[in-house]
């Protein structure tokens, strides 16, 4: 089992902060560091935050919730890493544009050398939707659509691809990524149309929020779905966040058992000697127990 670490790239995130929040976690030794998106957000919203039972997110201030631009983040991280995979995690999709998705994240996996992990998710936010002129409806429809462009430009010499919401003409794209046949695309989502999704299109998906007991059923409907689209399960790499969760060693190993490949640490910081605190104790206590699993 791996372990990884996300900590929100809000307005606290200066140089110096990302500096040390990549030498660090590389140097304690983290398999993956991961860098999340909000492009914007409202002062008041109708939309609910689905990952807390008050459908508020963590932070009362909405300046707080906004998060540096995801990969421009990730190629600053990749200059200063060499080893630590770089996850977007993760990006909501259906409101970008495809095309510039597969050039801002093929980038990165070329600037790395190929470390690039890309999460997508279909988002929850009306009112950010709105804000970048994205329509809200039909968001699984338009995902769906939106990752066979995306794989299109990352592994076709001339690449092409039509249907109801996306006409990409035959045209030529660079620089492709350094992994083949791509980077690996991981789906957050836990409704079976996600699982399907996961099972149709992806590499690997992000179970976010979730306890073991929760979890249990959720790693059943993905087998599910793989199975229906004949694909065996070790085809897929599950990544699982406690987010929200107080856990120990003991759930740590419960996960596992559920066959969770990766855990992802998701934790807040705003100052560089509380980051700095946080990985160092986070690595202490889980690196080495993780890794024995």
């Amino acid at each position: 089992m791996k372990l990884g670490i996300l900590v929100p790239l809000t307005r606290h995130a200066t140089p110096e902060f990302i500096y040390t929040l990549g030498t660090t976690a590389e140097q304690l030794g983290f398999d993956s560091l991961w860098v999340g998106e909000h492009v914007v957000m409202p002062d008041n919203t109708d939309s609910e935050y689905v990952l807390n039972e008050d459908g508020k997110m963590e932070s009362e201030l909405p300046e707080d919730n906004i998060e540096l631009d995801t990969f421009t983040s990730l190629a600053y991280l990749a200059a200063i890493t060499s080893k630590i995979r770089l996850g977007a995690g993760v990006i909501v999709l259906p409101q970008r544009n495809p095309v510039y998705t597969a050039k801002e994240a093929g980038n990165v996996d070329w600037l790395s050398n190929g470390r690039l992990v890309l999460g997508v998710g279909l988002g929850w936010l009306a009112e950010e939707f709105q804000a970048v002129g994205a329509p809200f409806g039909q968001r699984g429809a338009r995902s769906r659509s939106y990752i066979e462009v995306i794989k299109r430009l990352w592994c076709d010499d001339i690449s092409e691809y039509h249907d109801e919401f996306y006409d990409l003409n035959p045209i030529r794209f660079y620089p492709k990524p350094v992994q083949t046949p791509h980077p690996p695309i991981i789906f957050a989502g836990n409704s079976k149309p996600s699982f399907k999704r996961v099972a149709d299109q992806c590499q690997g998906w992000f179970g976010i929020g979730a306890t073991p007991e929760q979890l249990a059923p959720q790693i059943k409907d993905l087998e599910d779905a793989l199975e229906e689209s004949q694909r065996p399960r070790k085809d897929i790499y599950v990544y699982a966040s406690p987010y929200g969760i107080e856990y120990d060693h003991e759930m740590i190993r419960q996960y596992k058992e559920l066959g969770v490949d990766e855990l992802v640490l998701i934790h807040f910081a705003t100052q560089v000697d509380e980051m700095e605190s946080m990985l160092k104790d986070r690595a202490g206590k889980y690196l080495d127990f993780v890794r024995s699993l």
